[in-house]
C-alpha cells in the first residue's frame, strides 16, 4: 500500500487507496456500457469480424489505454472506444462511403500514430489551437445529434417515410416502449446522481425486455443469455489482429487522408476536451489553468488507439464518464488503473454484454448524444458569421447528410469562404488551408 501511495502520489492529492479504488468502480460502472454498444455497433460491419471479436477488442484496448494512463501521466482518466468515433467507423466509413473494415482500421491505425507523434514532439497544442472554437463545439454538438439519430432508428422508434423522408415507428412496439422507459430511467438516475447511471439504465431496460419475452409481448432472438461452457467458450472470440489495407492508401490517398483526418480532429477535440473537464473538475490543473503531464495523457490516447486499431476496434479515447469517478474522490491513476483491470476482469462476461439488444443500448447512446450536443450551448452565433454559420453546418449536417465526415466538411469550408469575402483572410490559419485542399481533393474524386 505504502508503495502504490508513494507511486501515484496519494498524499499530495489528499486521497488514498480505499478512494482511489472505488472511484475507479464507479468510472467503470459509468462507461462500462460501451462493452455492449460498441460490439452491437461494429458487429453489423459485413466483412467485419463479428460481435464477440468486437468485444474482446474494445476490452483488451480499454484495459490497455487505461493502465497507461495511469502510468504515464498518473491520471484519473479512463479510455475506451469512443461513441461517435464507433458511429463514424461504421456507418459513414464503411457502411456508408462503402470502405472495408480493414481501410477504416488502417485509417484508425496511421491516425493514433500521428496522434502519437504530435504528442511526442507537442505539436497538438497548435494543431488543436488553430481550428476555430465554434467548429470544435459544432462538431461535438453534431456528432451527438448523430449518434441519436442512430440510436432512434436502431431501437425503430424512427422509420423510413417515403413521403418525409423519416416518420414516428410503431408505438406499440415493445422495442419503442422500451427504449423510451429506459431513456427515462437514466434521467432519473442521472438527476439524483446515481453512479452507473447508464449503465444501470442499459441493464433496466433489458431486464425489461426478458420480462417482455417471458410474457409473450416481445418476439425476437432470445435476450436471455446463455452461461453453459460452450456459450462461454463460443463468445471467447479472439480480437481480429493486424487487420490492415495499406494497399488501398497508396492507391486512394486523397479520399484515405479526408477520413484519417477526421478520425484524427475528432479524437484530437474529444482528448483535449475530456482531460481538461476531468481535470478542472478534479482541481488538477496549474494556477495558469494548464495540465501538467498534458503529453503523458495524450500519449496514452495515442497508444490505445494504436492497440486498439491492431486488435479490431475503433479509436480509443479519454471518457468524460471519468468524471463520475472524479466526483467520487479520484485524484490519481490509481483510479484509471483500478478501471483498467476491471475492463480485463470483464471479459469472461461476454455472454451477458453480447446478449444486450439494440433497444437496451439505444437510451445509453440518446443519453451521450444528448451530453454530447449541449456544446451547442457554448456556442457563439453573434459575433462573426464565419463561425456562426460554419458551426451551424457542423450541427446540422452531421444527422441530416448521415454522415460526420460531411459536417466537417460543410463546416471547414464554410469556415474559410466566409472569413475570405468578409476581409478576414488572415485569420484563416495553415491547417484551416489544409483541410480545405483535402475536401476539395475529396469533393473532385467523388464528382469525377
Amino acid at each position: 500500500m505504502d508503495k502504490l501511495s508513494k507511486f501515484f502520489k496519494l498524499k499530495e492529492r489528499g486521497t488514498n487507496v480505499r478512494t482511489e479504488i472505488i472511484a475507479g468502480i464507479t468510472t467503470f460502472l459509468a462507461m462500462a456500457y460501451i462493452l455492449a454498444v460498441n460490439p452491437g455497433m461494429l458487429g453489423i460491419i459485413p466483412d467485419g469480424p463479428g460481435p464477440a471479436a468486437i468485444f474482446m477488442a474494445t476490452a483488451l484496448s480499454a484495459a490497455i489505454a487505461t493502465i497507461c494512463m495511469a502510468f504515464f501521466a498518473n491520471y484519473p482518466v479512463a479510455l475506451a472506444s469512443g461513441m461517435g468515433l464507433n458511429a463514424f467507423f461504421a456507418f459513414t466509413v464503411c457502411l456508408g462511403m462503402g470502405y472495408s473494415y480493414k481501410v477504416a482500421l488502417t485509417a484508425i491505425l496511421i491516425e493514433g500514430f500521428v496522434f502519437m507523434i504530435l504528442s511526442l514532439f507537442k505539436f497538438r497544442e497548435a494543431l488543436v489551437n488553430k481550428i476555430p472554437k465554434n467548429l470544435k463545439l459544432g462538431i461535438t454538438a453534431g456528432i451527438g445529434l448523430f449518434i441519436t439519430i442512430i440510436a432512434l432508428i436502431n431501437a425503430g422508434v424512427v422509420v423510413n417515410n417515403d413521403s418525409t423522408l423519416v416518420g414516428l415507428g410503431d408505438l406499440g412496439s415493445p422495442q419503442v416502449v422500451l427504449a423510451v422507459v429506459g431513456l427515462l430511467i437514466i434521467g432519473v438516475l442521472h438527476h439524483f446522481k446515481i453512479k452507473g447511471d447508464i449503465l444501470i439504465g442499459i441493464l433496466a431496460t433489458w431486464i425489461l425486455g426478458i420480462i417482455a419475452e417471458l410474457a409473450g409481448w416481445y418476439e425476437g432472438i432470445s435476450l436471455i443469455p446463455s452461461l453453459s461452457w460452450d456459450s462461454i467458450k463460443a463468445n471467447f472470440a479472439a480480437p481480429a489482429l493486424f487487420q490492415f489495407d495499406f494497399k488501398f492508401v497508396i492507391e486512394n490517398f486523397a479520399s484515405f487522408a479526408v477520413v484519417m483526418f477526421t478520425f484524427l480532429y475528432t479524437d484530437i477535440f474529444d482528448t483535449v476536451g475530456t482531460l481538461i473537464g476531468v481535470a478542472s473538475k478534479g482541481n488538477l490543473l496549474d494556477e495558469d489553468g494548464n495540465l501538467p503531464k498534458a503529453s503523458g495523457a495524450l500519449m496514452a490516447d495515442a497508444v490505445g488507439t494504436v492497440a486498439g486499431a491492431c486488435l479490431g476496434t475503433s479509436t480509443v479515447t479519454s471518457y468524460v464518464e471519468s468524471s463520475a469517478g472524479v466526483a467520487a474522490g479520484g485524484r490519481t491513476g490509481l483510479t484509471a488503473l483500478t478501471t483498467g483491470i476491471l475492463f480485463l476482469l470483464a471479459i469472461p462476461f461476454a455472454p451477458i454484454f453480447l446478449a444486450i439488444p439494440g433497444f437496451a443500448t439505444a437510451p445509453a447512446m440518446l443519453f451521450v448524444g444528448l451530453l454530447m450536443l449541449s456544446a451547442v450551448t457554448q456556442m457563439d452565433f453573434e459575433t462573426d458569421m464565419a463561425d456562426a454559420i460554419g458551426g451551424f453546418l457542423a450541427v446540422v449536417m452531421m444527422p441530416f447528410a448521415y454522415s460526420i465526415a460531411t459536417g466537417i466538411m460543410f463546416a471547414m469550408i464554410s469556415w474559410v469562404v466566409l472569413k475570405i469575402f468578409t476581409g478576414k483572410i488572415k485569420e484563416i490559419s495553415p491547417i484551416m488551408w489544409i483541410s480545405v485542399v483535402l475536401f476539395a481533393i475529396y469533393i473532385a474524386t467523388q464528382v469525377a
